[in-house]
């Protein structure tokens, strides 16, 4: 094979042979991997070379010369330059075909497991999905989304993925802006104070709004809750979160209402949770039905069982499979959130289930300690995964069935390798498009326990 050397500002006519993370292609030249971003399978095309490193380099499309049959024109304004989106430039079907392949070959390749992906439970909305919405806000008072892997707000009046509520309430904040001269907050110097604005909206269109802030006050605050009201008739509660600190986090741990309630209903599974700003809660609605109901296909409840559920968030998963248990447990780190998951408990008539504050791991190790053996374990991590002692901690408590419902690839194949080591085993996998047009594509795995002995665990 040819040896040839990339550099910047070249450009090299490639065949696109398949996709990597954010939707980029795939093509080589002389043996090298090059990330085309843009570019779809099958494709072939000029390639602008980027950025060359020491193991692959990254290009963009300079010229189609023979574009794919799943080729579309692009249906916002905005694309690419928000980094909201990356796949608006292919039909929906490749997307979800490109998104089973992608967990299939993370899960073979970093969890060495042979585990089929069974399906993918695609949207069947591609559209103003999004339950909930977080717009940063720049220094010169821009209310949007970011720009591509940059903090540069792209200053986005519509986007087709958030509830209209969200538009309009990111309309007004910057309106209000404007008029009464508050200044957006600026991360390279810790000063300004508008930082980002929250919208969470629920099924019947109501909205709960949160404007994050630099200070425990800002001017104008009656101002700014009217003038969200006015945008939002629907809204049932104006809020603002004090975020003090120079890091990436959104939201502060402190609360003001400025207007009406600050927690919103919405109904799941047919039940009815309340939840706060803080609370974790699935995006997409439709969704998140489709991804619940295969979590609890998968956890093969007969209604005898005892079922844990780490990172619990607000109750959801614990509550909608409550009826299938005897006993259920939850475990959640925010205690807004723990709060939240008993108040839903108490709503929906729900008796049989106890939610506890603090670590994942560290509640489970306290569990496991105290002789808890639950059936079944459900989990649903941030992206980075559970830890190595939450793995060890779960797996100590010898469910029969783990299922593991996953944000990343990547971290779930990990943890799937770990558990695989304490005797457990990846038994079904099915992927759930909750990100329709974006990057990211939620996983639900079973791991079944193994009748042996590993490593000191008894199976």
């Amino acid at each position: 094979m040819e040896d040839i050397e990339l550099k910047k500002n070249q450009i090299h006519t490639v065949r696109i042979e398949g996709y990597a993370g954010g939707g980029a292609g795939v093509a080589r030249i002389g043996g090298r991997v090059v990330f085309v971003q843009g570019a779809l399978r099958g494709e072939r095309v000029r390639a602008l070379i980027l950025k060359v490193n020491k193991h692959a380099a990254y290009a963009k499309v300079a010229e189609l010369i023979e574009p794919s049959a799943h080729r579309m024109e692009p249906d916002c304004p905005y694309y690419p330059r928000c980094g909201g989106c990356v796949l608006r430039h292919m039909e929906y079907a490749e997307e979800k075909q490109l998104k089973r392949e992608r967990v299939q070959e993370t899960l073979r390749r970093i969890g060495g497991t042979e585990v089929k992906v069974e399906e993918i439970l695609g949207a069947d909305s591609i559209f103003r999905y999004r339950n909930k919405s977080i717009w940063p806000v720049s220094p010169n008072g821009a209310v949007g989304f970011y720009r591509a892997r940059t903090h540069e707000v792209v200053n986005a009046e519509h986007c087709q993925l958030v509830h209209p509520a969200a538009e309009a309430a990111a309309d007004a904040l910057r309106d209000w802006m404007a008029r009464f001269g508050v200044p957006g907050y600026d991360e390279t110097t810790g000063t300004g104070l508008v930082r980002h604005l929250f919208v969470r909206s629920n099924a019947k269109g109501e909205s709960l709004l949160c404007v994050v802030a630099n200070d425990d006050t800002l001017p104008f605050e009656e101002e700014l809750a009217a003038a969200l009201r006015g945008a939002c008739p629907k809204a049932v509660g104006v809020l603002l979160n004090t975020n003090r600190e120079r890091t990436n986090v959104v939201l502060g741990r402190e609360y003001r209402t400025l207007w009406g309630e600050d927690r919103i209903e919405d109904t799941l599974c047919g039940l009815t949770f309340r939840l706060s700003v803080p609370s974790f809660y699935q995006v997409n609605h439709a969704q998140c039905e489709k991804l619940y109901a295969k979590a609890a296909e998968f956890a093969g409840l007969t209604g005898s069982e005892t079922l844990l559920d780490l990172y619990c968030g607000a109750g959801t998963i614990a509550l909608s499979m409550a009826h299938g248990c005897a006993r259920v447990l939850g475990a959640e780190l925010v205690p807004e959130a723990v709060e939240d998951a008993r108040e839903n408990a108490i709503l929906n008539g729900i008796t049989n289930a106890e939610f506890f504050c603090g670590d994942a791991a560290a509640t489970a190790e306290r569990l496991a300690a105290e002789g808890l053996r639950p059936d079944v374990v459900t989990v649903d991590p941030p992206r980075k995964g559970l830890s190595e002692e939450a793995v060890r901690a779960v797996a100590e408590m010898a469910p029969q069935r783990v299922v593991y419902v996953s944000c990343d690839p990547a971290t779930l194949a990990r943890d799937v390798k770990r558990f695989a080591a304490l005797g457990y085993e990846a038994a079904r996998a099915c992927a759930v498009d909750m990100f329709p047009r974006a990057d990211h594509i939620e996983t639900v795995v079973l791991l079944s326990r193994l009748q042996t002995e590993r490593r000191g665990v008894t199976a």
